[in-house]
């Protein structure tokens, strides 16, 4: 191998000048998270940053780790660009950092330490042709628009309307500001400054990386392969297979027989790759890894569910793995058949495979650790038991859902709830969880009762809001809900067609008074407006009269949901009024089908938290905060002459209509921006001072 050039660099000195440090298209995708990686490194340089308070003439060093990167060819009329071979994570994660502290620190009295670190992570606009990007690191592979949206946005940052708010780096910025915000305290104090000039000059001065800098000539793929395991990585149920049976030798079992009848995830069905958020893992590791939560009631990261097990199996001496293999493969078998049960489009689904099949229309696992504890072979429990159990969470959760609340907390109650009732008597099993979920008092985590849900799906756009499998499945189970009146088998499950009543295009066949269109508009994504239908209309009777839509419907339907409609209309044409009745009674059966216990309401504790996060422009327009027909004008200097107009749903931009300020500037800057202190009022306040007095005024729920 060649010798190549290694050395100790600060930030300051790796990235202070006009350069361009590139992620690979090849190079996998920004994985890092925040128990694993995130809160260590924050309250490593925070520590830091404290300890140059107290002493500030005491020299500390904190390393970070070792990048490789290769220089690319030179070109006379470019900035020097670097490949990162390896180290990506890091770089990307310390370069998040530094924005998000400068976002939070940009305002005066601190902005020159801001811009300090802006220094560090986009180059000067001198040095970048016109409609380049400054951004000093740039990825090439899936991670480039999240990471060109956080790091180019203009603070305070509106992570919600970035391109995909559920990326890893998204959240990485987003967990930065957070823990940076609460640490710097009260921007009006002497203590804010020393404690952001302090931070500014660590990150820039007091960390330190190792780089090995190879030239464009060197063969970067034998210094990779060298620094990191050659080959495929395992995954870890191939990891916890190997342990596994690397054990039942030195317990003097027999391995091979072990394997053949016992060991489950040697088939098609478990090496399939299934999403997790933004990643594929194999069925088997992620079942693996749900086990482990419903042992062991913690909510375990992917990342670690192999050192968790064999944590777990090492932490007790007398436990032998060939006894517990039969209790996984019992419970994986369990797994296999409730997946493929819900995977069928006939035929009624118990409790347990209608929640497999309900999380699938969502894209969530949440639930998967609960039902693998409720049917733990060592502890066998009543079916009305799970059955209640089961009707509990789900309710917690559709409910949020519903709401489009945050679920990234939801992990960390399900497995508290399993840890706290690991062995509550069976007949009081379905009060405590139940109690338990009541209690919870944060807008993160809370369960919201009756008159919340109702009051946001009576004017919520529900076609527009929910994916087409997840409102699918509401609809369903609206229309198993009337089925069970008569006892009627559960409607099949063959992604049936979804159809407006009063059309998507009902200006031609369907037109109101010039008055009245913004009211029908805003009726035609209700709930009410939506049903079901065993086959599709065709375009043209789906668009036309009424009449002759209602007959169709009549002779193509078996779904009790249609057939309800029909007879709201026996004497009258279809309307916003029955859009509005029909809406009430859906909500009523999404109540019946998601309870809550008698008394609740979803209190919170911190309602500022949660009013702030509910309020839309349609809320100002109600309050008379704002009037349709207002005109709102852009705050920011490259846009001066931007403008939209209220409308009673949101704003509207040349014919474009936005339910969100954000989603309005993002139409001009094509990036993400906090669309509340983008737009301002025809006296200069900005949106973000209507919203906060619209606050003021309302009363706490």
């Amino acid at each position: 191998m060649s010798i190549v050039e290694t050395h100790k660099r600060t930030p300051q000195q790796l990235f202070n000048q006009p350069q361009h440090f590139v992620i690979p298209l090849f190079q996998r995708a920004y994985v890092w998270k925040e128990d694993e990686q995130w809160e260590p490194l924050w309250k490593d340089v925070r520590r830091v940053a404290e300890l140059r308070i107290t002493d500030p003439s005491r020299e500390i060093q904190h390393f970070l780790g070792a990048v490789v990167l290769q220089a690319s060819e030179a070109r006379i009329d470019t900035m020097p660009t670097w490949n990162v071979i390896d180290g990506q994570q890091r770089l990307t994660t310390l370069q998040i950092m530094m924005d998000s502290v400068g976002a939070v620190i940009m305002r005066p009295g601190t902005d020159r330490f801001a811009r300090r670190l802006e220094s560090l992570t986009h180059n000067s606009a001198d040095y970048v042709p016109d409609g380049e990007s400054r951004l000093k690191l740039r990825h090439l592979n899936t991670d480039r628009t999240a990471f060109d949206d956080v790091m180019d946005a203009e603070p305070p940052v509106d992570y919600a309307a970035a391109t995909d708010p559920d990326s890893q780096i998204v959240k990485a910025h987003r967990y930065f500001t957070t823990e940076v915000t609460q640490w710097l305290g009260d921007a009006d104090t002497d203590a804010f400054i020393d404690r952001a000039e302090a931070l500014a000059t660590v990150l820039q001065a007091q960390l330190q990386l190792v780089t090995i800098e190879l030239t464009a000539a060197e063969n970067s793929q034998e210094i990779f392969e060298t620094l990191n395991a050659r080959g495929t990585p395992l995954t870890a149920a191939d990891l916890v297979r190997n342990f596994v049976f690397q054990r039942i030798e030195a317990e003097g079992g027999d391995a091979k027989r072990t394997y053949d009848d016992v060991w489950p995830f040697e088939t098609r069905f478990w090496a399939k790759e299934v999403s997790v958020g933004r990643y594929l893992v194999s069925r088997s590791s992620l079942f693996l890894n749900q086990w482990l939560s419903a042992r062991l009631g913690e909510d375990v990261s992917p990342q670690s569910t192999f050192t968790r097990f064999k944590a777990y199996v090492e932490h007790d001496p007398a436990m032998r793995v060939v006894d517990l293999l039969p209790i996984i493969k019992t419970q994986a078998d369990l797994y296999e058949s409730w997946t493929t049960k819900a995977a069928d489009v006939e035929g009624s689904l118990d409790r347990t495979c209608m929640a497999v099949y309900r999380m699938a229309a969502n894209t969530s696992e949440l639930l998967k650790p609960v039902l693998i504890w409720l049917h733990d072979p060592i502890r066998v429990l009543p079916g009305d038991v799970i059955d209640g159990v089961i009707g509990t969470f789900e309710s917690w959760v559709q409910r949020r859902q519903l709401l489009r609340l945050s679920s990234s907390d939801l992990g960390r109650v399900v497995a508290d709830s399993i840890r706290l009732h690991q062995t509550t008597p069976v007949d009081e099993l379905v009060h405590r969880v139940t109690n338990h979920l009541a209690r919870l008092k944060v807008t993160s985590t809370y369960w919201p009762g009756d008159a919340e849900v109702r009051a946001a799906l009576t004017t919520e756009l529900a076609y527009r809001r929910y994916s087409r499998a997840r409102l699918r499945a509401i609809l369903e189970a609206i229309e198993n809900d009337l089925r069970s009146e008569t006892r009627q088998p559960q409607v099949e499950r063959t992604k049936l067609p979804i159809e407006h009543i009063l059309p998507q295009k009902w200006r031609d066949t369907w037109p109101v008074a010039e008055a009245d269109e913004a009211d029908r508009q805003e009726h035609v994504h209700r709930l009410g407006n939506l049903t079901l239908l065993t086959t599709s209309l065709n375009s043209k009777v789906s668009n036309g009269a009424w009449a002759a839509k209602r007959d169709a419907l009549l002779r193509h339907n078996t779904i009790k949901l249609t057939g309800r409609l029909i007879e709201l209309t026996q004497e009258s044409e279809w309307n916003e009024d029955l859009i509005d009745q029909r809406t009430d009674e859906m909500i009523s059966a999404i109540l019946r089908v998601w309870p809550v216990p008698d008394g609740h309401v979803g209190e919170v504790a911190d309602p500022q938290t949660k009013a702030q996060d509910w309020v839309m422009v349609k809320h100002l327009v109600e309050a008379t905060f704002l009037a349709e027909g207002d005109v709102l004008h852009a705050t920011h200097r490259d846009h001066p002459d931007a403008t939209a107009t209220v409308t009673r749903g949101g704003l509207e931009i040349n014919g474009h209509f936005f339910t969100s300020p954000s989603g309005a500037s993002r139409h001009f800057r094509n990036t993400a921006t906090n669309g509340w202190y983008f737009w301002a009022v025809a006296d200069g306040r900005r949106l973000a001072d209507v919203r906060s007095e619209f606050l003021e005024a309302a009363p706490t729920r």
